[in-house]
């Protein structure tokens, strides 16, 4: 299986966490406040492109990371 365009997205994620100035534990944790049971090592999974991203994380790190879409989905 291809995993390239999930490390893009992977990327982008961390790119934008960073300029943030979040940590990832800090962000996985403002996840599962939104409903998420994402962890510090499925976030880093996600940046890494290891690991899928659902949809509903999506739309709930859209909204934390205060971005569009767009920023997320190169």
């Amino acid at each position: 299986m291809d995993y390239s365009y999930d490390l893009l997205v992977g990327q982008q994620i961390r790119a934008v966490r960073e300029k943030r100035g979040l940590t990832q534990e800090q962000l996985a944790a403002r996840l599962q406040t939104c409903g998420c049971d994402v962890t510090r090592s499925a976030l880093a999974k996600m940046e890494a492109g290891q690991r899928h991203i659902y949809a509903v994380e999506l739309r709930s790190l859209q909204k934390i990371l205060d971005v569009p879409y767009e920023v997320l989905l190169p």
